[in-house]
């Protein structure tokens, strides 16, 4: 923002919330009192609010309905009706926004009537390509979507995912607008990018009404990207009365009907707001299945797979919830089965298993907390698809989507962090119980953390698995996983060194792992384990003095005097170290003067770039 803009901010802000509060005649005095010139440079700036919006004073009045503001900005003042902006709409951001857009979705009749007279585009989209008709659709007002459509609003236009107005409609089961929209040529047989037609959304939320009016016009019962047709849909959903609504109306098979019922039936045995054996209507109906619920659910999640596919990314989340109630009832040994089944379906289909590596740090934790036998294979299991969910995180973030980098990112991070809770668990076990490993199991153990170590994945700041593990500021989940893993650890610390990691890595401000545990506030009660990790990190090569953004050496960095005399017993400086740092405490230029494997050597002894 220029000098000029910010002279004015004030100005600026001051219309913005008049205009957001619904203050016409006081705004109207305060911009007669500015003058022509002044009120049409700055009548059309955006505001960024305190609620996250970033919009004009029109948008915002537009917003949140204020009539007498949105008529007078008409009339008297020059705006802009088509600018766009950011605002919110029940807890979900709408970027590009028109104020007709806004006036549409907010139910606001009357305004989207002066903006539509005043030449506003009434197909004009935000940046998901959704148009103030679709917003009045979503709302289920069918006296704003009449209007719109008797002004030329396209109804066939969709958003980025093909979805169209008729499909939001039948979604939020709004049968007036639905009819509406048919009768005035919506398609019922479009298809979105997931191949879900609007019979598919109204049969998955239950709107018998809207179902039947669509098959009244002419609506198929076509399959997704997943292969569910509506009735199926209905059926996984536990909708019975959309089933029973398909079967009456529908010419089905046999072989579907079975299939539909057998679907809905065992989705019913899974479902945890439509299912409970305490439910049963009598005393002797309970006691004559009580002994037999556990292989109810099990056969039932054995039907939704045959019937939906292992392919279905509907099929694992019965299977943990399952997994969870078992869990609670210390069934662990069967929870743990079935969430590895849920796990491996997730990641046959490359599906993010970002909770579900956590829900393994959670309850392994739990198990071992509660003394229960943990069994190695397990937990090497869940290694296992660490390595691969984070092998599968660095190939996104190599070639990522503009709008998904932040995402990719937040998955990677949370993946990391829980790869090292998996680590850290597993050296908890081997500890505890070596029995129950062999010298196999071992080296299987140590080739998948040398696989991780190889990955070289780091957080946003440029910390790495090691620097994680020596941290004891690394954040550690809250939810039984604490009772177990705690940081800094000099067992994980020291499988990760054994296995490859790099000792001398720094993170964004130069850290290395040894600048990182010299600054452990706990030096009397723990001194095992600072002195534990610093000869691990020494004895692995280690340069004591390798130089932080701020110049400063490991022993610089450290914050207590038990730190300083550890590192200096276990000091060891070579020529080789002494040398380069001269040259990079003297400024002298090295690059191409020495071979290039030297180079990087160097760069470690001091900041700043190669000198050349």
């Amino acid at each position: 923002m220029d000098d000029e803009t910010d002279d004015v901010m004030p100005l600026i802000n001051r219309i913005y919330y008049m205009a957001r509060e619904g203050m016409s005649m006081a705004l109207y005095a305060f911009l007669s009192d500015l003058g022509k010139q002044l009120v049409d440079s700055i009548i059309n700036q955006k505001v960024l609010d305190e609620d996250g919006q970033k919009s004009t004073p029109l948008i915002i009045a537009a917003r949140y309905g204020h009539n007498r503001v949105v008529k007078m900005f008409i009339e008297k003042f020059k705006m802009d009706i088509e600018e766009e902006g950011t605002v919110k709409f029940d807890g979900y951001v709408i970027e590009g926004a028109s104020a007709l857009w806004c006036a549409a979705g907010a139910g606001h009749l009357n305004i989207v009537k002066l903006l539509v007279k005043a030449g506003a585009d009434v197909n004009h989209p935000t940046h998901t390509n959704s148009t103030p008709l679709r917003a009045a659709c979503f709302d289920g007002r069918l006296d704003i979507v009449n209007y719109l459509i008797d002004h030329n609003a396209d109804i066939h236009i969709a958003n980025k995912y093909n979805n169209t107005c008729l499909m939001i409609a039948a979604h939020k089961g709004h049968l007036d607008v639905v009819t509406f929209l048919l009768e005035h040529g919506a398609d019922p047989n479009v298809k979105a990018l997931c191949g879900a037609t609007a019979l598919h959304f109204a049969a998955e939320w239950g709107h018998v009404s809207v179902v039947t009016e669509l098959l009244k016009f002419g609506a198929k019962a076509t399959k997704n990207e997943n292969g569910m047709t509506p009735l199926i849909a209905a059926a996984e959903r536990t909708r019975a009365h959309i089933v029973e609504c398909f079967i009456e109306e529908m010419d089905v098979s046999r072989e579907d009907k079975i299939e539909a019922f057998e679907l809905l039936g065992a989705s019913f045995a899974n479902d945890k707001d439509n299912y409970c054996l305490s439910k049963s209507e009598t005393l002797q109906r309970l006691e004559s299945i009580k002994n037999d619920a556990n292989a109810i659910h099990m056969e039932s999640l054995a039907i939704r797979e045959r019937i939906l596919g292992t392919h279905n990314p509907e099929v694992p989340q019965p299977i943990i919830y399952r997994g969870a109630v078992l869990a609670d009832n210390a069934r662990f040994d069967r929870c743990i089965d079935l969430w590895l089944h849920a796990l491996h379906l997730r990641q046959q289909n490359n599906t993010s298993v970002v909770k579900d590596l956590l829900r393994f740090a959670q309850v392994f934790s739990q198990i071992i907390h509660v003394g229960v036998d943990l069994q190695f294979p397990q937990v090497m299991n869940v290694l296992e698809s660490s390595v691969i969910e984070l092998s599968r995180n660095q190939l996104k973030i190599s070639n990522p989507d503009a709008e998904d980098i932040d995402q990719y990112l937040d998955e990677t991070e949370s993946n990391i962090t829980s790869a090292l809770y998996i680590l850290t668990i597993l050296v908890k076990l081997m500890a505890l119980n070596k029995k129950s490993y062999d010298e196999e199991d071992i080296k299987k153990a140590h080739y998948l953390v040398y696989k991780l170590c190889a990955l070289k994945m780091t957080l946003r700041d440029g910390q790495t698995l090691l620097h994680l593990a020596i941290n004891a500021k690394t954040p550690v989940d809250d939810f039984h996983t604490n009772d177990v893993c705690k940081f800094p650890c000099c067992a994980t610390a020291k499988l990760l060194i054994q296995c490859g990691a790099d000792v001398n890595a720094m993170d964004n401000e130069r850290n290395t792992p040894l600048h990182v545990i010299v600054a452990y506030e706990k030096p009397i009660s723990d001194f095992l384990t600072l002195h534990g990790i610093i000869v691990e990190l020494v004895n692995a090569g280690a340069h004591v003095d390798t130089v932080n953004s701020e110049g400063k050496t490991p022993y610089d960095a450290a914050t207590t005097g038990v730190a300083e005399i550890v590192l200096r017993t276990q000091t060891k400086l070579s020529l080789k170290c002494m040398a380069a740092k001269a040259v990079k405490t003297y400024g002298l230029s090295y690059t191409g003067y020495v071979p290039r494997s030297l180079e990087s050597f160097i760069e470690l002894h001091g900041p700043g770039l190669n000198q050349g």
